[in-house]
């Protein structure tokens, strides 16, 4: 655990991409091979439930150090990252652990099944026999907010560089449902593991925003455009009469899908089809809110499958006939494509159609109404391109239409977390109902690093009360909010929910009275809802 803790540190050192990547080379290579399980595991997204109420953990924390529950609060606001709060307020430790991560990780994983006391006592002791980096690793691990600040991409190179096995191959075995817990280290990285590759995805080919020029793409023969649309990136593969369907994120989600499984039973063996999951009513996509309601469940009513009913559009084939095509040329594997969907001849599986365009201006003018589509823009994809893994520049291109915009009125703020927590940087946005002012969504990005010290020294200036961290602020300041969508919603009092929504501008030339209204917020549901 120590050399693992020294290992995140060292990541503080450097915001170089090569350096962050060598320290892991250097940490991978004096690693035992269940530590190298558990750091691959870890910064491959699989990280440990979180088996302690946060609430405790400040409590004790506050308690181990000897301050008022008031005081450790102010600094965790301060701060704004509750592992790196404790691990600054504890004392020193008493005495010496030199458990390996392997040893702390499968403790971790039992903290769940203990009473309440037994929890606070392994915590405690934990505290008390970890050193400074150590306690943030592992504060960051029981809080379940593990980002040390290397991705999983170069998490892969690094391996790869370690292993002397390629990248694409290493990204392809990482994905899927294996265990540190389980899995071998040796089969898992060089070897064969036939239960584990039976539903095993590949690794999502991933496009960049279009800011090129057309002139730059050369002939529009050579480019495929069809509809962005908006659910969730997924793979659907068929092996040894088995159903499986992975979320970009890499999550099974058999279990929210009963009903896709069902239908794609008698998808022919060997096939992996790379799609966009959503709710459809009669062939027509719906909102991406509607989607929401069935992700993560591990139980599907009959009712819930009846009123939103899920399906898979499909953009590309990965696996035909049990071999892997990715190499082969997008207008290939189309054509497999177009040739097995009229075979599984099912209602919830379509084909994303290739649009029909005459010039490049004449497909910026569809993009223009893909909203009306119920869709999010364009996809632009060579036709020549392999699948490849990752983000890669030049071969596919996401075009999106231009965002929804409306002005709102700062309501209320609360500090930023890392290197903002000086700064009140989180924002609720509010609109007019009448006379009143209605909070309709919440935004963090889009402005300067100026713009935020400018509002925090209004914030400051300009609180009328305070709710723990957040100051509700006089409705003075206006700012532009940029959405890819709106819904309606049940939870907010606003009775809509924004999608994506960010800060585009601050309006310094607007009055807080020429902001958005709730019925004008009612007439976009209209239209874009």
């Amino acid at each position: 655990m120590k050399r693992f803790g020294e290992f995140a540190e060292l990541l503080d050192t450097t915001t170089s991409t090569n350096q962050r990547v060598e320290h892991l080379v250097d940490y991978l290579s004096g690693a035992s091979e269940s530590d190298k399980l558990y750091t691959i595991a870890l910064l491959s997204g699989k990280r440990p439930k979180r088996g302690v109420k946060l609430k405790d953990l400040r409590l004790w924390a506050a308690e181990m150090a000897g301050i008022p529950d008031w005081l450790f609060e102010e600094s965790y606001h301060i701060v704004g990252d509750l592992a790196e709060t404790i691990a600054l307020v504890l004392p020193t430790p008493q005495k010496k652990s030199d458990h390996s991560l392997t040893f702390w990780m499968k403790a971790l994983g039992e903290v769940s099944h203990m009473e309440e006391q037994e929890k606070e006592a392994f915590i405690k002791n934990a505290w008390n026999s970890l050193d400074k980096s150590e306690r943030f690793v592992f504060n960051k691990l029981i809080t379940g907010g593990f980002r040390i600040g290397i991705s999983q991409k170069l998490m892969v190179r690094a391996l790869s560089r370690h292993t002397g096995v390629d990248e694409n191959e290493l990204a392809h075995r990482l994905m899927g449902n294996w265990s540190p817990d389980s899995a071998e280290y040796h089969e898992l990285i060089f070897g064969k593991d036939e239960s584990v590759a039976l539903s095993r995805p590949y690794p999502f080919f991933l496009a960049y925003p279009f800011e090129e020029k057309f002139e730059d793409l050369g002939k529009k023969e050579d480019w495929q455009a069809e509809y962005k649309w908006d659910g969730i990136r997924s793979q659907l593969i068929k092996r040894k009469s088995e159903v499986f369907l992975w979320s970009r994120g890499e999550e099974l989600i058999n279990d929210s899908f009963p009903d896709l499984i069902e239908a794609f039973k008698d998808l022919p063996d060997g096939t992996a089809i790379d799609g966009e999951l959503l709710i459809t009513h009669d062939g027509v996509p719906a909102h991406f809110s509607q989607l929401q309601k069935r992700l993560n469940r591990k139980s599907v009513s009959a009712k819930m499958m009846r009123e939103l009913p899920a399906a898979i559009i499909a953009y590309d084939l990965l696996e035909w006939k049990g071999k892997d095509i990715r190499s082969k040329p997008l207008m290939e594997r189309r054509k497999y494509l177009r040739e097995l969907i009229p075979q599984v001849s099912h209602p919830r599986l379509f084909l994303s159609e290739a649009l029909k365009w005459s010039d490049w201006e004449d497909l910026a003018r569809i993009r223009e109404k893909a909203r009306e589509n119920h869709s999010e823009g364009l996809m632009l994809k060579n036709l020549q391109s392999p699948y490849m893994t990752g983000r890669k520049k030049g071969s596919w291109w996401k075009w999106k239409t231009d965002p929804l915009l409306v002005d709102g009125v700062l309501l209320y703020a609360m500090r930023g977390k890392g290197r903002r927590s000086n700064l009140y940087t989180d924002y609720t946005f509010a609109a007019w109902d009448g006379e009143r002012l209605v909070p309709f969504t919440k935004a963090y990005s889009g402005l300067t690093d100026d713009e935020f010290r400018a509002i925090t020294s209004f914030v400051k200036r300009n609180t009328l009360e305070r709710h723990g961290p957040v100051s509700a602020v006089k409705p003075e300041l206006v700012f532009e909010i940029a959405f890819e969508g709106i819904a309606a919603s049940n939870r907010h009092k606003s009775g809509v929910a924004l999608r994506f929504p960010r800060m585009k501008r601050w309006r310094k030339d607007k009055p807080a009275s020429e902001a958005v209204t709730l019925n004008q917020l009612q007439d976009l549901l209209k239209v874009y809802g």
